[in-house]
């Protein structure tokens, strides 16, 4: 039997916060095909592009909220108003944030909202525990993603 293999897209501009992901996956998660992207303005290419070549879409896409010149917000808007990404689970996260930003990132569509993983342990926590949740959904693909978590790392 194959194993089962879960595509992870993240979303998030510094490159020691994605090194510490991917660390995280290389070393605990062999299960976790992670893909970064430096930038909110490509990832809906990214999407369609990986749907145009028939690759698998993203299981879970893990969205940093702050980038300076495409706001989480706006990604996460634009995830949600098209169809082949409108059902994909997104997990929000931010270093700095209040209760209203976690509230607007709810109504704008994000299925979960934790603090900014910042150290390779913290992603192994939301790889092991947090995700979890939303990977079991997808073993069978044909589940629909429409709940919210609120999690604290």
């Amino acid at each position: 039997m194959k194993p089962i293999r879960y595509n992870v897209l993240l979303i998030e501009q510094d490159s020691s916060v994605t090194d510490f992901a991917q660390l995280a996956a290389v070393e605990s998660f062999p299960e976790i095909n992670l893909t970064v992207i430096g930038s909110g303005d490509a990832i809906l290419e990214c999407i369609n592009g990986s749907i145009d070549r028939n690759n698998k879409k993203p299981h879970i896409i893990l969205l940093d909220m702050n980038f300076p010149k495409l706001d989480g917000l706006a990604v996460l808007r634009s995830l949600r108003m098209q169809a082949n990404a409108c059902d994909i689970p997104v997990v929000a996260f931010s270093s700095v944030y209040t209760q209203d930003d976690v509230l607007i990132s709810y109504q704008v569509g994000a299925n979960s909202f934790v603090p900014k993983p910042v150290d390779s342990e913290q992603f192994k926590e939301l790889f092991g525990q947090r995700l979890d949740y939303w990977f079991q959904l997808h073993q069978d693909e044909t589940v629909s993603v429409t709940g919210h978590a609120v999690d604290q790392l």
